[in-house]
């Protein structure tokens, strides 16, 4: 059974990236009712080139629709979807019951996905979602991999999707209030202010002595990050993935940069085809911005007990060893090409060039033009720019260099 590579597309150059790096399909919000709020998303207008795009590449596309529907959210859902009868969605992940009567009778053509947040993670709630139209369980990520194994084989014809890769939520498959409390920004609706990565002084006050606090420490500072979890990271495990009878594999990320997407997309690909060069692209997994890896609770249903404890917080902030430069465009005349520009590349400091199967290609003579072609010694982010290069590069590959700071609080 061919098992789908499922990648991120928090706006189209991200699609365009998931798609070209070797994902099977992507997920993608609309401006409304996606969990992924503050990503770019796309709007009716932009469609067409979606569809374009679908056309070109074969690949299938799914629609998020899954925050927690408040009445107001009902009321503009029934007008928007009767609208997605002829959108180039293959599928909608929705996690609120109230939408599956309105897609199915606007939208019959659809398949149903059933969202994570909807905490799906048995038998019994799987073959239900089932019976009522569900063709697809993203199942909750509290599985392990015993979990997904006993779901297929009571309920064979449904298909499973679980995250493999990426962030993880302290919070029961995201079902949190931390962020709605403290800033008024509601993760079930798309708009998580992420407090749980924030750094936290815990202490303990002595009722008989109020405002005299005894610190618990976990840095040098008094500040822990006892709320942040580790990140998701299955590379090394695809086989078992397959193994437990998943049919999606998927990548988290639509926050995530055009960088991220396709480095990690290209090195799920290549463990996924066996690749005989797929080792070292699993090490340039490793230089993307991560915190520390985990395979939280896939092989242990109580994960406190293993070494990759997911429950443990990570005590450091992101990690990084690559500074994500920008994507090459258009060859406007030979060796010549235009940048989207989206951090400063400066001519003399060695860059290297990435695409879907060229792992790296080092270039330390290139040439950097302005708007008008005329030599300049830096390209910054927002500027028209172009960079000349005898090396053997195509439209989409993308531009990189060492960073000079390797951990991010």
């Amino acid at each position: 059974m061919s098992i789908e590579l499922l990648a991120p597309a928090g706006n189209y150059e991200k699609l365009e990236t998931a798609l070209a790096y070797g994902a099977d399909a992507a997920y993608m919000g609309l401006t409304k009712f996606s969990l992924r709020k503050n990503a770019t998303n796309f709007t009716d207008e932009e469609l067409d080139k979606v569809w374009e795009l679908k056309r070109r590449t074969g690949k299938k596309l799914y629609c998020t629709m899954n925050i927690l529907f408040s009445e107001d959210n009902i009321r503009e859902a029934r007008e928007l979807v009767p609208t997605l009868k002829d959108s180039p969605f293959d599928a909608f992940l929705v996690s609120d019951m109230g939408l599956v009567e309105m897609l199915r009778k606007y939208c019959p053509d659809k398949q149903l996905h059933l969202s994570t947040q909807a905490s799906c993670i048995n038998s019994a709630s799987a073959k239900f979602y089932h019976d009522i139209g569900f063709s697809r369980v993203v199942l909750g990520r509290e599985c392990s991999l015993d979990d997904i194994k006993r779901i297929k084989d009571a309920v064979p014809e449904l298909e499973l999707e679980a995250f493999v890769h990426g962030a993880m939520c302290m919070s029961y498959s995201g079902r949190c209030l931390l962020s709605a409390h403290l800033t008024g920004r509601s993760g079930n609706k798309g708009d998580c202010s992420h407090t749980c990565r924030w750094n936290y002084r815990l202490g303990i006050e002595e009722e008989e002595r109020p405002g005299r606090w005894f610190p618990i420490e976990e840095s040098e500072d008094g500040y822990t990050t006892i709320l942040s979890s580790k990140d998701l990271c299955m590379i090394d495990h695809v086989d078992d993935l397959v193994d437990a009878g998943l049919s999606s594999l998927k990548i988290e990320g639509r926050m995530k940069s055009l960088y991220y997407v396709a480095v990690v997309t290209r090195a799920y690909r290549k463990a996924l085809d066996h690749d005989p060069e797929a080792l070292k692209y699993r090490e340039d997994l490793f230089n993307v911005s991560h915190r520390e890896f985990s395979t939280a609770f896939f092989y242990s249903k109580n994960a406190i007990d293993t070494e990759d404890d997911i429950n443990r917080p990570t005590s450091y902030g992101y990690q990084r060893e690559y500074m994500y430069l920008g994507t090459l465009k258009e060859e406007v005349r030979p060796g010549i090409w235009s940048v989207d520009v989206r951090n400063q590349i400066r001519k003399g400091k060695q860059v290297e060039f990435i695409g879907p199967d060229v792992f790296a290609l080092a270039d330390d003579s290139f040439a950097l033009l302005d708007a008008d072609l005329a030599p300049v010694e830096k390209l910054d982010h927002g500027k028209i720019g172009y960079i000349q290069t005898d090396k053997a590069v195509k439209s989409g590959y993308i531009l990189r260099s060492e960073s000079e700071i390797k951990t991010l609080n």
